[in-house]
C-alpha cells in the first residue's frame, strides 16, 4: 500500500463503494469491476492505495511491512524495512494514533 494522505481525488466516484472493514478503516472497491481501490482510516481520513494501481512510480521504496507476523514464510523482501505485527497494527490504528 502507498500512503497518499488526505489530499486525494478519485475519478469515477459514481463507481466507488466504501464499506466498514474494521473499527478503524473503510475499504473501497470499484462497483463495476471489483478492483480494490483504497483503504481510508476513519480517525484521519487518510488514504492508502494499492501500489499496483500505479505501474510506474519513480523512486518508490517500500518502507514498512504490515502484518509481518502473518506473512507466509516464503515471502522474502530484499530491503530491510520497519515492520508492524498484527497486534501492533491493531493497537496503533485502533487507538486513533494513525
Amino acid at each position: 500500500m502507498m500512503q497518499c494522505g488526505t489530499d486525494v481525488t478519485v475519478e469515477g466516484q459514481e463507481f466507488v463503494t466504501e464499506f466498514d472493514s474494521s473499527p478503524w478503516a473503510k475499504r473501497a472497491f470499484c462497483s463495476s469491476c471489483g478492483t480494490h481501490l483504497y483503504a481510508r482510516f476513519k480517525q484521519t481520513n487518510s488514504i492508502n492505495v494499492p501500489v499496483g494501481l500505479f505501474p510506474e512510480v519513480p523512486e518508490l521504496t517500500m518502507s514498512m511491512q504490515y502484518f509481518s507476523d502473518l506473512k507466509p514464510k516464503y515471502y522474502c523482501f530484499s530491503n530491510n524495512t520497519e515492520e508492524m505485527t498484527e497486534a501492533e497494527i491493531m493497537a496503533h490504528f485502533g487507538s486513533g494514533d494513525s
